[in-house]
């Protein structure tokens, strides 16, 4: 059978496990990694396939991906891409998935985060590249925070936040807005900089080239 994404989003099994795995990640002092978080990776992750050529289903399949990639923290922030990939096998086997697609949407799962993170699939890149770049003030979680913190700091200054794909350039860019009245530009990259070269390899698996663009100044 193929799965949808209307199907993976009407599982209340599924809705359950990424709430309990967001409540896991605030008691631990992570940003939101909500059903606000997963939803925006969908549609990024969609919308890269389809920009860059991708058939409608393989971008489903990255949707699919994206939707699911953070259930793992529910078990522990640690290996949450390891658990993740073992908990949307058996939930999308359940739903009657075919193999081939249970295959790719838990190797992109299995290869989103940093620490071991690589692009081995189309589906995986986008995934990387949906998840990477949602950056954005709403996901820190309290205002009190931010000033000792800098993951939460530098979210919290981003007050604007794109993915644009040119396609004639073959350049797809994450463009900031940020309010250097509360993080310097030089804080963001100390944060980010393992990410941003993340998604550089995701994009070189599509046939692009990474860039951000923060307050109007372009680093390829």
């Amino acid at each position: 059978m193929s799965i949808t994404l209307k199907q993976v989003k009407n599982n209340a099994e599924i809705k359950a496990y990424i709430q309990h795995a967001d409540k896991s990640l605030a008691a631990l002092g992570f940003t939101e990694h909500s059903l606000a978080h997963v939803t925006k990776c969908a549609v990024i992750a969609r919308r890269i396939l389809l920009e860059t050529g991708h058939g409608e289903r393989e971008a489903e399949l990255a949707a699919i991906a994206a939707y699911l990639h953070d259930i793992g923290n529910m078990v522990n922030r640690n290996g949450h891409e390891r658990s993740g990939a073992l908990m949307a096998f058996t939930l999308l086997r359940d739903m009657g998935a075919s193999p081939d697609d249970i295959a790719t949407i838990i190797t992109a799962i299995g290869h989103h985060d940093e620490s071991t993170a690589f692009p081995v699939n189309d589906v995986a890149a986008a995934l990387i590249l949906a998840d990477k770049t949602d950056v954005r003030s709403t996901r820190v979680r309290s205002k009190d925070t931010i000033l000792f913190d800098i993951h939460d700091r530098v979210n919290y200054a981003v007050k604007e936040s794109e993915v644009i794909l040119t396609m004639e350039d073959k350049i797809i860019s994450l463009v900031l807005s940020i309010d250097t009245t509360v993080s310097t530009i030089s804080e963001y990259f100390e944060i980010f900089l393992s990410r941003m070269m993340l998604c550089r390899r995701a994009a070189e698996r599509l046939g692009l080239r990474f860039a951000l663009v923060i307050n109007g100044q372009s680093m390829m």
